[in-house]
């Protein structure tokens, strides 16, 4: 009996190219990580409130102090209580790693923002390294490099004790992982094609266990672990997972592809997608199941669930642990702005796409120098020549993905609209531009692939300095490749002072502001 399917003759895949590693790719990659590392640890302790913690800081640092304090053992670690704020409403992954850095180097600033800032830099990379498997060239993936290393979104969020960056590298590894897990299963499938055994059912092979996706789940588990919003991007991703190996059945001629994805592949998903995330979520609280003083622990015995309550049914851990999850989603379902929460610094979605409305971390203003008086600022601001790029990189994307084919745009794409479409549904919440900080490596992902697109292209420059650069001549879109990383550059030291917190004259802290909704 013929072991192909019957339409397998008619399809002709594509030969999946190997992912090979080059000493251009050491070296870029070690240059990129190194300026990431410099970018991030140089004055990182300086923005501080007479030594204390600054903005949203004080709610964390003090909270992951307390698990320094309050240590069980290595394998559990300690308790958040942290009374003087009221619930603490945001799992405790991140406070646990900042927690790290507190036991190493103290309550300080370099304790709370160690850990902080080696994710930051850690996150360059990985956005640096998704984009070489997407797009499969060293130069690509240094683009991306450059960029994330030069966005004021990644750079601030990796220098102060919060927790958004550490959810931002989760967020990108798993996207990696997905993206090493379809290329292998095309590898897989492909190489069976090839050698005639695909079998004879109808539904397909069985592709094995996927290391790579169970890879991708244990990451999505973290990224969980930090915020709740980690369930976007379950989600989007469980989906495409099921939806990239059904494209591949279809590629290779199985006679019922998606019957095949639904039962070969989706609950298999299913488990490294959402069940293990979830466990892995239960193991973040492993320290709070421990504890016999931890908040809302005995919940059921102490009479805080009600005698009307349903939890009441559930043993006295469980009991405990759902009323705190329902007492924090309802912290969070009160934050709207018909509810009368408002907050200076709030911002809707839509002004995220352009960075409009950047958000104040740190202020010291009126102070005394030579210039007469001059200020300390730092924002949580998008560089410009990245940010305002979102929109028409965004359009072109999608063009690229749905019209052109190209699928090298699916998983940034994707991975943009986990981290943008829920937050529209929820318009009416009070919302902070550091909502945005997940968006910007696949922002990146799309300009990199974008400039990969240009890079090479055009009429070859006539110059003789051109000539003399390469043998093989210079053409224009490299040239505009590298103006337009320079320009990125530029502004990133042009804003340096609103990143950094450099003390600068009041005259020149007033010439950065060029919109009204950034002050």
């Amino acid at each position: 009996m013929d072991s192909q399917p019957r339409f397998a003759a008619r399809v002709r895949p594509v030969t999946p190219q190997p992912f090979g590693w080059t000493r251009a790719d050491t070296v870029s990659t070690l240059v990129v990580a190194a300026l990431a590392l410099f970018t991030r640890f140089v004055g990182l302790t300086t923005a501080t409130s007479s030594g204390t913690p600054v903005f949203d800081e004080k709610h964390y640092v003090p909270q992951a102090w307390d698990m320094v304090r309050s240590w069980i053992n290595p394998l559990t670690g300690g308790i958040e209580s942290n009374p003087g704020y009221g619930l603490v409403v945001h799992p405790p992954l991140a406070k646990q790693l900042i927690a790290l850095g507190e036991w190493m180097f103290g309550y300080t600033p370099l304790g709370w923002r160690f850990m902080v800032a080696l994710f930051g830099a850690a996150t360059v990379v990985m956005t640096m390294l998704l984009v070489r498997r997407l797009a499969g060239t060293w130069q690509v993936a240094t683009f991306a490099g450059l960029l994330a290393t030069f966005d004021g979104v990644l750079l601030v969020a990796s220098r102060f004790g919060m927790l958004d960056i550490f959810q931002v590298f989760f967020i990108v590894t798993a996207v990696f992982a997905l993206a090493c897990d379809h290329a292998q299963m095309r590898a897989r499938i492909h190489r069976a094609w090839v050698e005639g055994r695909l079998g004879d059912s109808a539904l397909g092979p069985r592709l094995g266990f996927r290391w790579w996706r169970f890879t991708a789940g244990v990451f999505l588990g973290l990224s969980l672990g930090v915020k709740w919003s980690g369930l976007y991007y379950m989600a989007f991703f469980g989906l495409l997972a099921v939806f990239l190996d059904l494209a591949l059945r279809r590629r290779y001629g199985i006679r019922r592809p998606l019957l095949g994805a639904l039962v070969r592949d989706a609950f298999p998903a299913f488990a490294s997608m959402v069940i293990l995330p979830v466990l892995l979520y239960l193991w973040s609280w492993r320290a709070w199941f421990a504890s016999e003083t931890s908040v809302y622990r005995h919940a059921k015995v102490d009479g805080t669930i009600g005698s009307e309550s349903l939890l009441r049914f559930l043993p006295d851990w469980a009991a405990g642990f759902a009323y705190y999850h329902q007492s924090v989603l309802g912290f969070h379902a009160s934050l709207t702005t018909s509810g009368g929460h408002s907050h200076p610094w709030d911002s809707k979605p839509w002004s995220w796409l352009v960075a409009g409305r950047p958000i104040l971390y740190f202020s010291s203003t009126d102070v005394d120098c030579a210039a007469g008086t001059c200020r300390r600022m730092i924002y949580l601001f998008g560089t410009p020549a990245i940010w305002w790029l979102t929109v028409p990189v965004l359009a072109w994307a999608v063009w690229c993905l749905v019209v052109r084919r190209d699928r090298r745009f699916l998983l940034p794409v994707v991975a943009f609209a986990a981290g943008f479409l829920p937050w529209l549904v929820g318009y009416d919440r009070q919302m902070y531009f550091f909502y945005a900080t997940a968006l910007s490596p696949f922002l990146i992902a799309m300009l990199a692939l974008t400039l990969g697109q240009v890079h090479g292209r055009g009429a070859e420059v006539t110059w003789r300095w051109a000539r003399r650069l390469s043998e093989g001549g210079i053409r224009w879109g490299t040239v505009a490749v590298v103006s337009y990383l320079s320009l990125a550059a530029a502004m990133f030291l042009y804003w340096s002072p609103i990143l950094y917190g450099y003390l600068v004259p009041e005259s020149w802290y007033q010439s950065l502001m060029w919109l009204p909704s950034w002050r």
